[in-house]
């Protein structure tokens, strides 16, 4: 069982960053591809970026290509989202996701945070 917490989440003005945190309890973290996702009101939940265990591949959204960068520290169990050049679209609830399989695929992800809400104000 893994349990993930986020935290880093909060309002800015558009064109703002924020960076996202996502620790996990257990042991073996670095054998779980990690995921970001999100979801805004009234919208299905979305892939945002996802790393491998080992950090070496990594892959994004086209929407937040360039301006989002996702990375691991394994020896503290956490993953992080640098968000950059935030826009009023990036405005959602972001969670982080763990998973021996996942890709950009949601459902191959089998641990969830709780997730933590990001507001870009225009």
């Amino acid at each position: 069982q893994v349990e993930l917490v986020e935290i880093g989440g909060g309002l800015v003005q558009a064109g703002g960053s924020l960076r996202l945190s996502c620790t996990a309890s257990g042991r073996a973290f670095s054998i779980y591809r990690m995921g970001w996702f999100r979801q805004a009101p009234g919208k299905e939940r979305e892939f945002v970026a996802a790393i491998s265990g080992s950090g070496g591949s990594i892959l994004y959204a086209d929407s937040v290509k360039g301006r989002f960068t996702v990375s691991r520290d394994n020896a503290k169990n956490t993953v992080y989202l640098q968000m950059n050049s935030l826009k009023p679209d990036d405005t959602a609830v972001y969670y982080c996701a763990a998973g021996t399989v996942g890709t950009i695929n949601r459902l191959n992800y089998d641990y969830w945070g709780q997730g933590t809400q990001v507001t870009v104000s225009s």
